[in-house]
């Protein structure tokens, strides 16, 4: 068996449901002993250990949610807290608050600290290094022993939980539908590697935009930074790579998928002498503090972070304190966007 051994996966070899794996390795009395010894010796043979985490959080309910965030710094993940908050005290939950920084073992190490059995479930934005490594084995066991998710913003796909996120193909097509309006013939994007993906949808939308008013796509106009793993170079790095950007090509019209690409480019522009919006108009991804005290202000797609908080915390806890025999299905809601406009964009 090459996959990591998983309740689920132990389950679906012994062909049998993944609460009677559970109960046996728990050496439960309600399993029979020939079931109980035959789940046993295949744990044993294929080194199954059981994830403390989630049996930590299994066996006590303290009314307290952790949520796991890639980073502290963007006014998106700020406000998202801030819903959550809201709708879990409302609820009488409390909140515990972890960072990944964006790298796959700290955020694997964050699952462990707060699952200390004070934790009842998670809401976790996954951190780019686990995205561009594709090892989930920490989220999907958490959720085989029966521990409640829900992702929000970048989510993944193979997972099975509850999610919140944005359209962000149809709103990054509605942020570029903007710029052509406003007179842009030569239209950029500053995206993320396609391993993450909201960078990747923002990309597509902009490519459904350019083909919906037949625009020739130039691939030399999509920029894909790569920075999943933070350091103290990573500014200069991205100034770096957004400068020679500007040095390859001409363009009067640029989207960007972070608030931080969106600054940046900002600043560069200024330095090769662009005047904005005269000679390049600008959205930003993410209605954060510093777009709206750029100069000039930067037109943004507000995410509404507080009500993708919100959402998550009710998603969670309505799963928690489900009491029905079966269990509901998993949902996606997709919250709103809106495009708020300032100066670096033409009425």
């Amino acid at each position: 068996m090459k996959q990591k051994p998983t309740l689920k996966v132990i389950a679906k070899e012994l062909d049998v449901s993944v609460s009677t794996v559970s109960k046996a390795l728990r050496d439960s009395k309600e399993i029979g002993e020939e079931t109980k010894q035959k789940v046993k010796a295949f744990a044993k043979l294929y080194n199954y250990k059981p994830n403390n985490i989630a049996l930590s959080l299994k066996n006590k309910k303290t009314k307290t949610l952790g949520v796991i965030i890639p980073e502290i710094v963007h006014h998106f993940f700020t406000t998202v807290i801030s819903g959550i908050e809201h709708h879990a005290n409302d609820k009488g939950y409390n909140v515990i608050v972890g960072l990944s920084n964006e790298s796959f073992r700290k955020e694997v190490i964050n699952l462990e600290m707060l699952a200390n059995g004070s934790i009842d479930g998670f809401i976790i934005s996954v951190a780019k290094e686990t995205l561009s490594v594709k090892d989930y084995h920490h989220l999907s066991e958490t959720i085989d022993q029966g521990i409640p998710i829900v992702m929000f913003d970048r989510v993944i796909d193979e997972i099975e939980c509850d999610k919140v996120i944005v359209d962000d193909a149809k709103t990054s097509k509605k942020a570029i539908q903007k710029l052509i309006d406003s007179g842009c013939k030569q239209i950029g994007i500053i995206s993320t590697k396609d391993y993450v993906s909201v960078g990747k949808l923002r990309t597509q939308g902009y490519i459904k935009a350019l083909k919906t008013n037949k625009i020739d796509l130039n691939e030399d106009l999509i920029l894909k930074i790569d920075d999943k793993f933070n350091s103290d170079d990573n500014l200069e790095f991205l100034e770096e790579q957004i400068y020679s950007y500007f040095e390859n090509n001409t363009i009067d019209g640029l989207f960007a998928v972070n608030e931080l690409y969106a600054i940046t480019a900002m600043k560069v522009a200024r330095q090769k002498g662009l005047k904005i919006p005269e000679d390049l108009q600008i959205i930003g991804f993410t209605d954060g503090v510093l777009s709206k005290h750029a100069f000039p202000p930067l037109t943004t797609i507000s995410q509404h972070g507080f009500e993708m908080g919100m959402e998550s915390a009710k998603l969670l806890i309505d799963r928690l304190e489900n009491t029905n025999d079966e269990e509901e299905p998993f949902k996606t809601t997709v919250v709103k966007t809106d495009i708020i406009e300032r100066e670096t964009t033409k009425l």
